[in-house]
């Protein structure tokens, strides 16, 4: 495709874009924004959006993107988690402070990754119609580890966040979903500003 056509097809779609999605992309991108502030209304604002992300993958999209519908399911527990986890206090203090991964929790996160991965894969291989279930699942995986480091306030959540969206990106756009590659793009920059934003308030006694 030329630049041309890419553009068109870009706003064509950006008009036909159904207000599921616009709602979706408005309030994750809020959920990101909140989440580099360090500010708990990352959780009731990424809640709402990932249910409306999970019907919009798995009831329009076609085919379906069979493991990005359950992964915003996955995505709407762990809000809950670490929407618990990021209000716990013990003696005025956060129970779960900005940290970096210790080697346990970091271990984990790579069992996480890997496992995932290789379990989503081998589900859309065998049960779902799914065109792209090497990068469907890396997507998947790398947001597993994500979504459970956020929750429990470690740096190391916004390199899973990076590495995750930078698939997400060509993923959403050879889909068709042109706002949805758009967001993913906010969403990478924000990840960005979020890891060097975090940094420096860990960095800060």
């Amino acid at each position: 495709m030329t630049a041309t056509e890419i553009w068109q097809s870009f706003t064509q779609n950006i008009i036909e874009t159904r207000w599921q999605e616009w709602a979706s992309t408005v309030l994750q991108i809020a959920s990101v924004w909140y989440a580099k502030k360090n500010n708990i209304l990352v959780y009731p604002t990424g809640i709402i959006g990932v249910l409306l992300a999970s019907y919009i993958y798995y009831f329009i999209s076609n085919p379906p993107l069979y493991a990005d519908s359950l992964l915003n399911i996955y995505y709407f527990i762990m809000s809950i988690y670490g929407w618990y986890n990021w209000v716990q206090k013990k003696n005025s203090t956060f129970t779960y402070p900005i940290s970096w991964c210790n080697k346990k929790e970091w271990n984990i996160g790579l069992v996480f990754f890997l496992g995932f991965w290789a379990l989503i894969y081998f589900m859309l291989i065998k049960l779902t119609n799914s065109n792209t279930p090497v990068l469907d699942s890396l997507v998947s995986s790398t947001a597993v580890v994500s979504m459970w480091w956020m929750a429990k306030r470690k740096m190391e959540n916004w390199i899973a966040w990076i590495i995750s969206n930078i698939v997400a990106i060509p993923l959403n756009f050879y889909k068709g979903f042109m706002l949805f590659t758009f967001m993913y793009i906010l969403f990478l920059l924000l990840a960005v500003s979020g890891y060097r934003e975090w940094k420096q308030k860990i960095s800060t006694p």
